[in-house]
């Protein structure tokens, strides 16, 4: 079932196995508000059982680009376009998002994100790989965030 995400109410809808669920729900919440603002674009997520096709893509780009494979169980997924550029998330129960960006145009704007919850500890996967950025949000607190480039061509698929 489809949850659009309410920026102004946060709900934990969907996220309430999270131990940081609230946290994590202002981080997807967070998210909805960005992609309002700069795209007019309402955000929609459904369980990830629901959308295995998005999550699977998210999962196949993390192995093949740097061998990454996320231990926490993904909770929430969706994927759209906005202007030219296709988005993918993968929200998961340890409090970690996981972003795909692919621009449709210009290969070389392509890159995964990671933002970590508030009151979660950097995974394991990712702790010796990544140095996270902090940065502040009225909705979900303190944010760490950090990214790569994606180097191959994965289409849309």
């Amino acid at each position: 079932m489809t949850y659009t995400v309410d920026f102004e109410t946060v709900s934990t809808v969907g996220l309430e196995s999270s131990p940081v669920a609230d946290a994590l729900a202002g981080l997807r919440a967070n998210e909805a508000r960005y992609f309002r603002n700069k795209y007019d674009h309402t955000f929609t997520v459904e369980p990830a059982a629901e959308a295995t096709e998005v999550v699977d893509r998210v999962h196949r780009i993390l192995r093949e680009e740097r061998g990454i494979v996320i231990a926490s169980r993904p909770l929430e997924a969706t994927a759209f376009e906005v202007e030219g550029i296709r988005m993918a998330y993968v929200f998961y129960e340890s409090g970690l998002s996981v972003n795909v960006m692919y621009t449709v145009e210009d290969a070389k704007k392509r890159a995964v994100g990671f933002k970590l919850s508030d009151g979660m500890e950097v995974p394991a996967e990712l702790a010796q790989r990544f140095k996270f950025a902090r940065q502040k949000s009225k909705l979900a607190g303190t944010i760490r965030g950090s990214f790569f480039v994606i180097k191959n061509e994965y289409g849309s698929r």
